[in-house]
């Protein structure tokens, strides 16, 4: 016996793999504008701040690297909300296995 709920999110998940396996360079973080003197804000600068590896980090980010950093916080977004859609799915196909792989079990042990 087959589930189609099962075949449905087994889909679900090969899409998702695929999807992440090509979303590209990405880093985490939050690109903020700082100033060298804020009471005035005056000289604006920016910054990336993140944590990895439980540790706090800030850096500043050029003009010129803006784009593509705000392109690499982008992905990085997507990355987690995917890795966490994958995650549920991939919970949901395991249960739905085991619901299908105890039916059939049940069903064997009727007829026997």
């Amino acid at each position: 016996m087959t589930n189609p709920t099962l075949k449905k999110t087994e889909k679900t998940i090969s899409e998702l793999k695929r999807r992440l396996a090509d979303i590209g360079d990405m880093r985490p973080g939050t690109l903020t504008v700082q100033y060298r003197n804020p009471e005035e804000k005056k000289t604006p600068f920016n910054q990336i701040s993140y944590t990895h590896k439980g540790k706090s980090r800030s850096e500043y980010v050029r003009a010129e690297n803006l784009k593509r950093v705000r392109r690499e916080i982008k992905a990085y977004r997507r990355f987690k909300s995917m890795a966490e859609e994958l995650v549920e799915r991939s919970i949901q196909a395991s249960r739905l296995r085991c619901k299908t792989r105890n039916q059939r079990d049940n069903t064997a042990k009727k007829t026997s």
